[in-house]
């Protein structure tokens, strides 16, 4: 036991601070796509033809589907201008399939759930995670969410083993044919109100395998979608902050607020602590070697 703790001790604090603090990203980290549509060539379609998934559009301006986006950057190699690039943006989940097409920038998407399953779920909120026919690398970085260094547990966010004692479901994978009716399954089983939560472009839209006929194309032609995270897959940090922003609980937002109290609280009590020992000790001090105490 004493070799345990003094291994732990060694070890020190690994939990990152996210979200009090924001994220330290790789360089090679790819994030959300920027587009300048002002370098396009007239008639260009370089960048499209070379997405393997269909996921730009030029007939009616340029435009990125996230959903769709294997973030290959097959599309910013091809470019002969320059017109896509991808940029170290991580918060990239949105409540809406159309949100997360991106004709600039890929800017922060509202996440937030309403208030009255904010109120349900925001302080407890229990996930069955569903492996609908995916790779294993949405899921390598879903499980990964649990371990010490996210710890989403911390946040009242834990994954369980049944659909019967969960509040939604988290579905990675194409959802292949044979995983149809298992999801729908898992879906009715879960209590109402429920929640879905798509990550993954496999999830959002079938990924590299869309239109394929053995895929369903996306989990919402099974069932509604209240959070969609793109990515393959999505880093960890993607993933977090879609859903701590699903529940309002980014630094933007109330905990950030009781994070800030909980600090000055903090704060105030140290400074009392320092005033009330620093007196104690000048009177030590006066009665040692004499002199009146401090009033």
């Amino acid at each position: 036991m004493l070799k345990t703790l003094l291994a732990r001790f060694h070890q020190g604090h690994r939990t990152t601070s996210y979200p009090r603090a924001a994220p330290s990203l790789p360089d090679r980290f790819r994030g959300g796509p920027a587009l300048d549509e002002a370098r396009c060539p007239d008639g260009c379609r370089a960048c499209a033809d070379a997405c393997p998934t269909d996921a730009i559009s030029v007939e009616d301006g340029l435009a990125l589907d996230m959903g769709r986006c294997l973030f290959c950057v097959e599309c910013q190699t091809a470019c002969p201008e320059g017109a896509i690039t991808m940029t170290n943006e991580y918060r990239l989940a949105a409540r809406r399939r159309e949100d997360l097409v991106v004709r600039d920038r890929a800017e922060p998407r509202e996440k937030a759930l309403d208030a009255k399953l904010r109120k349900l779920f925001g302080r407890s909120l229990k996930l069955r995670v569903v492996s609908a026919g995916g790779c294993n690398g949405c899921e390598a970085d879903v499980n990964v969410l649990s371990t010490i260094a996210f710890d989403i547990g911390r946040f009242g966010i834990q994954y369980v083993a049944s659909p019967r004692h969960a509040d939604g479901l988290l579905v990675t994978g194409c959802v292949t044919e044979n995983m149809k009716l298992a999801v729908k399954k898992a879906y009715d089983a879960v209590p109402a109100p429920k929640i879905v939560i798509a990550v993954g472009a496999c999830a959002i839209s079938g990924g590299p395998y869309v239109d394929h006929p053995e895929q369903m194309n996306g989990i919402d032609a099974i069932v509604p979608v209240d959070l969609y995270v793109p990515g393959c897959p999505p880093h960890p940090f993607t993933i977090l902050d879609g859903l701590l922003g699903m529940l309002d609980r980014l630094e933007s937002g109330r905990l950030a607020e009781r994070v800030a109290e909980a600090a000055s609280a903090v704060e105030e009590e140290n400074r009392k602590d320092r005033e009330v020992w620093g007196k104690k000790r000048a009177d030590e001090a006066a009665r040692m070697f004499g002199g009146a105490p401090k009033p």
